[in-house]
């Protein structure tokens, strides 16, 4: 089913993101907790990809699983990084042999060795690119990627929100921001996109604060901390459990409030966490 669907029927959606073990890691390990994440019935699981695109083939396993195997909802993360046109059009064929509808389309980030990766050499440079391409070649749902407080590679927010348009243009469904811990940038930020001709859903991505390593994460994609939050993690940061408890409450009232506000859904980065993830659900009145 394509997730483009499930916004037509103005329903608030569930959606769970994960990602694939490391290579030295058993697939088993994560598949071990698929079950409970469907008891929590989301609408759709989304699974990333490595920088670089390292991960795609495990990518694609996993989607699978969760369509074929589980019954669950699946969508893909593919980048333009990494790929020529000619392995774009393989993944697309593959996803459309394992009946993946769904796709969220980024330009992805440089392999980790390559930290001067030159992006003007690909086939795709942006995925706004990658995004016509899809949409010409495939019978998919897009989903595309939102940056409230903008990319880190653009100079100015109002050239961000123009390369946002040229993805919506391109051939989006909608829209999934990355993290923020202000719901006040969201909803603001819904203003600007419509002030701009951006007329399709925009799901808020939360990312709960598991560890102190949040400042790490932020500060390599351009997220700003509240104060207050930066004195939780200050407080909590010599006791990773309380941290843990607290990072979990503050999620929760997060996703209250963007529910209550009228956010079309929640893109929830549950870092493969299980007990964590169904703790949130049930701080936020979820579960």
């Amino acid at each position: 089913m394509k997730l483009s669907q499930l916004f037509g029927k103005n329903k608030q959606t569930l959606a769970f993101e994960i990602f694939p073990p490391k290579p030295e890691v058993p697939m088993e390990t994560l598949f071990e907790s698929i079950p409970g994440f469907k008891e929590l019935s989301p609408d759709y699981i989304s699974v990333t990809y490595g920088a670089g695109g390292s991960s795609r083939g495990r990518t694609v396993e996993i989607a699978s699983r969760l369509k074929n195997t589980y019954g669950i909802e699946a969508m893909v993360h593919l980048t333009c990084v990494g790929h020529t046109m000619e392995q774009i059009d393989e993944i697309l064929d593959s996803l459309k042999r394992e009946n993946i509808e769904n796709i969220l389309a980024l330009r992805g980030d440089p392999p980790i060795d390559q930290p001067d990766f030159d992006f003007s050499r690909g086939d795709f440079r942006h995925a706004n690119e990658l995004i016509a391409h899809i949409r010409k070649v495939g019978d998919f749902c897009i989903a595309a990627a939102a940056y409230l407080e903008g990319h880190v590679d653009s100079k100015r927010l109002d050239e961000d929100r123009r390369w946002l348009k040229e993805k919506v243009d391109a051939g989006v469904d909608f829209l999934i921001t990355q993290l923020f811990f202000d719901n006040r940038l969201y909803f603001d930020f819904l203003d600007r996109a419509a002030q701009i001709g951006i007329n399709c859903p925009i799901v808020p991505g939360i990312m709960p604060i598991f560890n102190a390593k949040i400042k790490t994460m932020t500060a390599r994609s351009g997220c700003s901390i509240p104060a207050k939050l930066v004195l939780m993690i200050d407080k909590y940061q010599d006791n990773p459990e309380d941290l843990r408890k607290a990072g979990i409450e503050y999620a929760a009232k997060q996703i209250r409030e963007l529910l209550d506000g009228g956010a079309p859904g929640i893109h929830l980065y549950t870092m493969n966490r299980l007990k964590s993830t169904i703790e949130i659900l049930k701080a936020a009145g979820l579960r």
